[in-house]
């Protein structure tokens, strides 16, 4: 899976924070699940009251455009990860995103408000509830800085490096679209990138 590939993980929060304690929680306290592909793990436009460590699959969350009627995809949750809508989940605010099971799926699923009362339980818990948002914000922002700072097949470059297994668990539709990038884009980037140094 992607997570034992990468030197630098996808999901850069990964590095700065000690998701062990989170892991343990929502193994020792979470319901087993199962999910099937294309199974609904948070509904945008509803209340977001969970998260999950997730022991096998991949998620990816999803915004819907109204002017053009599509939807775009923000992001992804390995293997070994974790997936919510945080820190919504917390606090059981309405969710902007769609999260679905791009694999079949086995989650350890944990009500949010009941995690936000651990967070809130002392110093030491709430400090590390910070830690995570600040992890995150730190993601956004620089997948944000990348998107203006990187041309078409730097932004695919740079997936692949941080993820080289991507390509077996995602279709070109969808790479494509969590780059910003047209399906053809990717086709022919890949194609440079296969004979590239080659000669004619």
């Amino acid at each position: 899976m992607c997570k034992h590939q990468m030197d630098e993980p996808l999901n850069s929060y990964r590095k700065e924070i000690d998701l062990y304690p989170l892991q343990r929680y929502c193994l020792s306290n979470g319901k087993e699940l199962s999910m099937p592909r294309g199974a609904t793990f948070q509904q945008s436009g509803a209340p977001s009251r969970h998260i999950a460590y997730i022991e096998k699959g991949c998620f990816k969350y999803t915004v819907h455009n109204h002017a053009d009627g599509k939807d775009y995809i923000t992001g992804f949750a390995f293997e070994g990860e974790f997936v919510a809508d945080y820190p919504n989940c917390l606090y059981g605010l309405t969710s902007k995103v769609q999260i679905e099971a791009n694999t079949e799926a086995k989650i350890y699923i944990v009500n949010g408000e009941d995690m936000y009362k651990v967070l809130m339980a002392d110093t030491t818990h709430l400090l590390y509830g910070l830690k995570i948002i600040e992890g995150l914000f730190l993601q956004i922002y620089s997948n944000y800085i990348d998107l203006y700072s990187h041309d078409a097949r730097e932004r695919y470059k740079h997936l692949l490096k941080r993820c080289p297994q991507i390509v077996q668990q995602l279709n070109l539709k969808d790479i494509a679209s969590y780059l910003k990038l047209h399906p053809n884009t990717i086709s022919k980037i890949r194609h440079d990138i296969t004979f590239e140094g080659q000669q004619p």
